[in-house]
């Protein structure tokens, strides 16, 4: 991995600069608490992971994913869903759940494309401990437009509590985000058991995709190929449970938005051939 060892210093010294940002614009210490916790969650797991520690990934996604889902989320009762932004978006309140999502799922990915979806998010931090983490079957390209209607339908749902002037919105926000996480587990559980599929709910319904996907595009962060050393024998193709085609270099490359930098390929690649 290129510049391995930097890079995890690189980006928790970008979650500090972020967190003392916040904490001095807003005046709220949470902010700083917040983004140095999940800077130095991330940092010791890259640091892990350079050390090829086996549960570098998962200790990311259980450090992270728990503490959104749990103490963010159920505790303090913030709606980390799409649902959350939408609201906050809507009410104009630059705070909690739009931060959240305009620093890891707007500008973020411009950095490290979908390394959110592969490292803090806490759907996928349940499925992902499930059987199956290669795809078992051809991905579905028609069913990648339900991502889109469930977008729209998040939004028009929290939009219609305003305009029916809902009472105790925060209260009602809170259920959405309790309700909402049951029934992306559920759903999310059912389709990687009938696609034998992990990442199939990330494929097809993830709303929070439709964010990510255009910074994606241009992130600095991507998987590359050595042509020297590749032998063409495609395992990296084979064992990426987003199917990303990383042997075109070009970033208009099969499902070249959706690499959730998990670094199976580098794992599996008998030439030792890529690189991040």
């Amino acid at each position: 991995m290129k510049h391995k060892n930097f890079f995890p210093i690189i980006l928790f010294i970008i979650f500090i600069v972020i967190a003392i940002t916040l904490w001095i614009t807003t005046c709220k210490t949470f902010y700083l608490f917040n983004f140095i916790y999940i800077g130095s969650v991330v940092f010791i797991g890259l640091i892990l992971l350079t050390r090829e520690y086996r549960y570098a990934r998962l200790f990311v996604q259980v450090g992270v994913g728990l503490y959104m889902l749990i103490y963010l989320g159920i505790i303090l009762g913030e709606n980390m869903q799409i649902e959350g932004f939408f609201y906050y978006l809507l009410l104009g309140v630059f705070q909690a759940a739009y931060i959240h999502y305009l620093v890891a799922k707007i500008a973020g990915p411009l950095i490290f494309g979908r390394g959110w979806c592969g490292y803090a998010c806490w759907t996928t931090m349940i499925l992902d401990l499930l059987p199956y983490k290669t795809p078992q079957k051809p991905r579905i390209e028609k069913l990648q437009f339900v991502r889109y209607i469930v977008f729209i339908v998040s939004f028009f749902l929290v939009a219609a509590l305003f305009i029916f002037d809902v009472s105790n919105l925060g209260k009602v926000m809170n259920l959405m985000f309790i309700v909402g996480n049951v029934v992306y587990y559920f759903v999310g559980i059912v389709l990687a058991i009938i696609l034998k599929d992990n990442r199939a709910f990330c494929k097809y319904i993830c709303p929070v995709t439709v964010l990510i996907k255009p910074a994606s595009y241009f992130s600095l962060t991507r998987i590359k190929v050595d042509k020297d050393k590749c032998i063409n024998c495609k395992r990296c193709i084979k064992t990426c449970p987003m199917n990303v085609d990383m042997l075109n270099p070009k970033r208009k490359r099969k499902n070249g938005t959706e690499c959730i930098l998990c670094l199976e390929c580098l794992k599996v690649c008998p030439k030792r051939a890529i690189k991040v």
